[in-house]
């Protein structure tokens, strides 16, 4: 048991719920299914790749950090002694190596060698920050490249993005999660308010580039059914309040930026991307399929009780 909450811990096993949500809404809002249903097989292997990349990111990040959570965080996996240092290093590139299999198996069965291209992006991406761009100021660019990118996986296997406003999806949900890997730089220790600001900021920013987009998919006369008949400024107003309520929560910290404040508000910061993705996903698709992104709150909730997702 001791050796499988070790493997959950490493892996971050709650976060991967965030990467299932990003590859599923990615395909949903080019796909546009409009009744709920089981996914096709495109969908899964596109899913299939976004979580071993994931993964192999996680594991892979400890792997090139283990000197330093020996110092800082001895009682993690690796440093512990728990995982062997070299057993993790070949678990993280054997699931390298299947995420750009099943990337490929995505675009065979598609017919999108899109897939293909942006995978072995994501690989390039998940290496270069693993092992040369974290610690350097472009650490949470090549952050938020990957999550750019992850939804990108989605999208390609729908044969997209199929307009330009598309675009902005992967470009805000960047932005966002570069803004939660900055805002997370100093979480170990005491932050600093201008890294949390500078953070806070770059997340309201990335959302406003997605609410734009929804907002237009509502103006545009593309939205969902139910939304379709609604003003576009009402929803904008959703959007507003939505990322007043995020940003005001980021900005609180400020006051007492201790580990724990800024550790549990990083938390949820990776918890709001399912809820992101999902308004997102009932934007283009629905209420039924904007609850079945949703739902994955429910083991990334089981898992965080059990490991921190930070």
């Amino acid at each position: 048991m001791g050796t499988l909450l070790a493997w959950i811990r490493l892996l971050r096993l709650p976060n991967h719920a965030t990467a299932v949500a990003d590859v599923l809404a990615g395909w949903l809002v080019v796909a546009r299914p409009r009744e709920l249903g089981w996914p096709p097989v495109a969908a899964w292997l596109a899913i299939g790749a976004g979580l071993c990349l994931y993964a192999a990111g996680m594991v892979l990040n400890d792997v090139c950090d283990v000197d330093l959570d020996r110092r800082e965080r001895p009682e993690r996996p690796l440093p512990s002694g728990r995982i062997g240092v070299g057993t993790a290093a070949l678990v993280g590139q054997g699931l390298l190596a299947l995420g750009g299999l099943l990337g490929a198996a995505t675009a065979w069965v598609t017919g999108h060698p899109a897939v293909v291209l942006v995978t072995a992006a994501l690989t390039a991406a998940v290496w270069l920050y693993d092992r040369h761009a974290k610690a350097t100021p472009w650490g949470p660019t090549a952050m938020g490249l990957c999550r750019s990118l992850a939804w990108l996986v989605g999208m390609t296997a729908a044969g997209g993005p199929t307009e330009a406003s598309q675009w902005l999806i992967p470009a805000g949900m960047g932005a966002y999660v570069g803004g939660i890997t900055l805002y997370a730089r100093d979480e170990a220790g005491r932050s600093r308010a201008p890294t949390l600001l500078a953070g806070a900021v770059a997340m309201a920013a990335g959302l406003a580039l997605v609410a734009a987009q929804s907002v237009w998919t509502v103006r545009s006369g593309e939205a969902a059914p139910f939304l379709a008949a609604r003003a576009p400024g009402n929803w904008a107003a959703v959007w507003a309040v939505l990322i007043t309520l995020l940003s005001v929560r980021n900005v609180l910290p400020l006051i007492d930026p201790s580990p724990g404040r800024v550790q549990a508000t990083v938390g949820n910061c990776i918890m709001a991307i399912i809820t992101i993705d999902a308004i997102v996903a009932m934007t283009t698709c629905g209420e039924s399929w904007g609850i079945a992104v949703l739902m994955l709150l429910v083991p990334f909730l089981v898992g965080r009780a059990l490991v921190p997702p930070s």
